[in-house]
């Protein structure tokens, strides 16, 4: 992927130097879905970065003012042309709107260079700063579904079962949206 950039942001490929700042965010994810993306140490970030570096599916986000790294995106493509996608942000930079930012850039992106038809992301039910973030987006709420997924088990062993919700926006609901 080419850099994207937008007023404050760059959106980029991984690099060896965003390792630290991914590992400030994933040492102790705020969201359940990335608990499995818990980052021990520095060298499991180091690792993480290599991987996601060699990932057409990873984008780091960083401030274009001094390249620190702040958050993530992906972009899976499943199909021809339907990407899920999902984001992950430092919590020392929200309330800024960069988190919308990237996504709208993002988004411009799928649609208009990568031909994406329709874009989708699942959000759990507690999780409210993406449910808004989706929404901020244009995207529509298609579904939930009761619990669907687990990310963490309980004392005993037992999965605990969240509730997820399904967003979606095609590109023709883009385009009205951004009068093209």
């Amino acid at each position: 992927m080419q850099p994207i950039e937008t007023d404050r942001l760059i959106l980029r490929r991984f690099e060896k130097r965003d390792a630290p700042s991914l590992f400030a965010y994933l040492q102790e994810p705020a969201v359940s879905c990335f608990f499995s993306m818990r980052l021990a140490d520095l060298a499991a970030a180091e690792d993480e970065v290599k991987r996601r570096a060699e990932s057409d599916s990873d984008v780091a986000v960083c401030l274009r003012d001094t390249g620190e790294m702040i958050g993530d995106l992906f972009a899976v493509l499943e199909g021809d042309d339907t990407y899920a996608l999902g984001w992950n942000f430092n919590k020392a930079f929200s309330g800024a709107g960069y988190a919308t930012e990237a996504a709208r850039a993002l988004f411009a992106h799928l649609f208009t260079t990568k031909g994406a038809r329709r874009l989708y992301a699942y959000v759990e039910d507690t999780n409210y700063p993406s449910q808004h973030l989706c929404e901020r987006l244009g995207m529509r709420r298609e579904g939930l579904f009761i619990e669907y997924v687990s990310f963490m088990k309980d004392e005993a062993g037992n999965p605990i079962l969240e509730n997820t919700m399904q967003y979606a926006i095609l590109r023709k609901e883009w385009e009205s949206r951004a009068g093209l």
